[in-house]
């Protein structure tokens, strides 16, 4: 049986309206005619204070990625977006509220870890280009180091993929929206691509077989 959390009917948790749906973002709903729409979400939601749970809906999407963008705040005020990639299934799901990935070493500017130590909250968006699906989450984030928890370390990391793990990022989910798939624009990577592209190549192969054996017969008859 599939976890469950209560959400709205369009696959908004209860608590994202909570975050998402300030004061600020109610005028400009208003001003387009949305509000109404997006009150009665809000007002569903009003009495969640609790943070939402992962179905398995989410926690099966985000376990099939191979990438997905961070963005944390600075002291600044300013945000930050980052790209996340790894293998698929570098994105571990911990338990029903959190998600961890491996850190990888990068360009050692530590600009989202930075962020995170002076400011906790982050939004991740993930996308599933072929499916034209996007996930987008609230949450808490924390690093942690290997002599923190070596144990968490070794379930986040891959040690077949070829990169250094400089810390174990984790990331308590407090709401989520599962956004709508227009402009999405489908993208495939190699291995998606190779079901279709593998018949072709030995189709290829087949036929220049077949040219090759014309060629050889009509060179023998003159």
């Amino acid at each position: 049986m599939g976890t469950k959390t209560r959400r709205l009917e369009d696959g908004v948790s209860k608590h994202y309206p909570a975050i998402a749906f300030t004061d600020d973002v109610r005028a400009v709903q208003h001003r387009h005619g949305s509000d109404t729409f997006y009150d009665r979400k809000r007002r569903s939601g009003e009495a969640s204070t609790e943070r939402d749970v992962l179905t398995d809906d989410e926690k099966d999407f985000l376990a099939a990625r191979d990438s997905f963008y961070l963005a944390s705040v600075g002291e600044s005020g300013w945000p930050y977006v980052q790209h996340r990639g790894g293998p698929i299934g570098f994105l571990h799901i911990l338990d029903d509220h959190t998600i961890g990935w491996a850190d990888f070493r990068g360009n050692l500017q530590y600009i989202s870890a930075g962020n995170v130590d002076g400011n906790d909250r982050v939004a991740l968006i993930a996308v599933d280009y072929p499916r034209r699906r996007r996930l987008k989450l609230f949450g808490h984030a924390r690093i942690v180091t290997a002599e923190e928890d070596p144990d968490l370390m070794r379930t986040l990391s891959d040690p077949s993929y070829d990169a250094v793990v400089e810390r174990a990022a984790v990331i308590t989910v407090e709401a989520y929206d599962w956004n709508c798939p227009q402009h999405i624009t489908p993208r495939f990577s190699a291995a998606e691509l190779e079901p279709v592209l593998a018949p072709l190549r030995r189709r290829l192969a087949e036929l220049e077989d077949e040219n090759a054996a014309l060629r050889a017969g009509l060179l023998e008859r003159h």
